[in-house]
């Protein structure tokens, strides 16, 4: 018997553009994701030829995942928080030294409905990106506040968030 796993297709266009466009650029790709619970990677993989360009994809939903497969350091966590600039970077520099991707795209926030405060309500998403080329000293990061859109709107809107950071032209 054949079971289907259907993601949205806004999801699988946006991840088709960034398999295309990957592929012209001759760029490899990582993604490392905690709230998005690995949906980017997901939604890459659903397309064909995307092996051309897929590394990898970590999902490091808890702390611990994020100190032991992506390097993150315990002070960043514990110094600034899992949903912070500080801890997406070092993801996305923890998944570039794991592979021998180009580019890497890290995701952490806060889904919902629960774990929010007033500093960091449900629907901030933090994304960095990070290239091979570039000086690991300066940060490419920056927060969305996406809202309460419910537990799979924020997902769906970081994800599509990240699938944009991954187009060749891309900057935060």
């Amino acid at each position: 018997m054949t079971q289907n796993c259907t993601l949205q297709a806004e999801l699988v266009e946006a991840a088709r553009r960034v398999v295309q466009a990957n592929i012209l650029a001759g760029r490899r790709i990582v993604v490392a994701e905690s709230c998005t619970g690995g949906l980017v990677s997901a939604s890459i993989t659903e397309i064909p030829g995307s092996s051309e360009i897929f590394e990898a994809g970590f999902v490091t939903y808890s702390n611990e995942m994020k100190l032991s497969l992506l390097g993150v350091s315990l002070d960043l966590l514990e110094t600034f928080g899992s949903v912070s600039i500080a801890v997406a970077w070092a993801m996305a520099q923890g998944a570039l030294e794991k592979t021998n991707a180009d580019v890497a795209v890290a995701i952490t926030g806060i889904a919902g409905p629960d774990g929010g405060s007033a500093q960091k309500p449900v629907g901030r998403v933090v994304f960095a990106l990070a290239t091979r080329d570039g000086d690991p000293n300066e940060v490419v990061a920056d927060s969305r506040d996406f809202g309460d859109l419910g537990r799979g709107g924020v997902r769906l809107q970081a994800a599509l968030c990240a699938l944009e950071l991954l187009m060749p032209e891309a900057a935060l």
